[in-house]
């Protein structure tokens, strides 16, 4: 009880600069961008005999939760009604800065001869006001880190309600995984 303790600066600053190494790494940790459509805008109907196809734009909001830049490649987006592909949206390759928010807007068609196929469902749903519409979309790219880039692939299954008469969304949930590839193949 009576031995002092020598103070040392260099204990300090090392004790300092494993706190701030610490600190770094666990706020380096990957997040799961997150994904919210905000609106369905009707553009255009287009002739495929014997029917209409509908081209509506998403556009949806996107946020990168990360330190680091991401730059991803383009891809396609598929839209189901009742378990059937109704349709397509196209995600253009872009980037996004780190710890940022932006809106996307990605041109889909969906396609009538689908909806025929559900005709009964499909009144029901007009007569409700509310059909239920899933999305899966792979998006791959790569986050820079200092000077290394890193390979992604998010995964993003959406399920969403829309009123089909005024094509408002009135629930929706989605849900993002993200792989972090620590090799160059993705």
């Amino acid at each position: 009880m009576g031995k002092k303790v020598k103070w040392s600066w260099s204990s300090a600053i090392i004790g300092a600069a494993s706190a701030v190494a610490a600190t770094a790494l666990i706020s380096a940790k990957p997040k799961d961008p997150t994904f919210h459509l905000i609106s369905i805008n009707f553009t255009s109907l287009k002739l495929n005999l014997p029917l209409l196809d509908a081209e509506v734009l998403l556009t949806v909001h996107v946020t990168n939760p990360n330190i680091a830049p991401i730059h991803y490649s383009s891809t396609s987006m598929s839209i189901f009604y009742e378990g059937s592909l109704l349709g397509s949206a196209q995600v253009q390759a872009g980037s996004q800065p780190p710890r940022s928010c932006q809106l996307l807007r990605l041109p889909a068609r969906l396609h009538a001869l689908q909806l025929a196929h559900h005709a009964t469902r499909f009144l029901h749903d007009v007569a409700r006001r509310e059909m239920v519409l899933d999305a899966a979309v792979d998006i791959a790219g790569t986050a820079r880190v200092i000077w290394w880039d890193h390979n992604f692939k998010v995964h993003v299954d959406s399920h969403v309600t829309v009123d089909p008469v005024f094509l408002d969304v009135i629930e929706q949930e989605n849900t993002s995984e993200l792989e972090v590839f620590t090799t160059t193949a993705a």
